[in-house]
């Protein structure tokens, strides 16, 4: 599932807008269509490990975030 994860990451945000962010809950209705719920912790988890490697940037408050310390809502964009 984790590349499923990742194709789709990668997928949302080749088709968003430059500069543009998108949302988990996007990625997890990509992956899992019916429980897409159930995907979002994984989507996260895929989203640390992808911004702990500089490939993407987890926005808080529209600010880049540590990919090890935040909580809550998030986004996620192109670095």
């Amino acid at each position: 599932m984790s590349q499923a994860v990742e194709t789709a990451i990668f997928d949302l945000l080749a088709k968003a807008a430059t500069g543009k962010s998108i949302a988990p809950e996007e990625v997890a209705r990509a992956v899992e269509p019916e429980r897409w719920q159930r995907a979002l912790g994984h989507v996260r988890a895929v989203a640390r490990g992808l911004a702990r490697e500089g490939r993407v940037v987890i926005l808080r408050h529209n600010k880049p975030a540590d990919p090890d310390d935040f909580k809550g809502v998030y986004r996620l964009r192109l670095p």
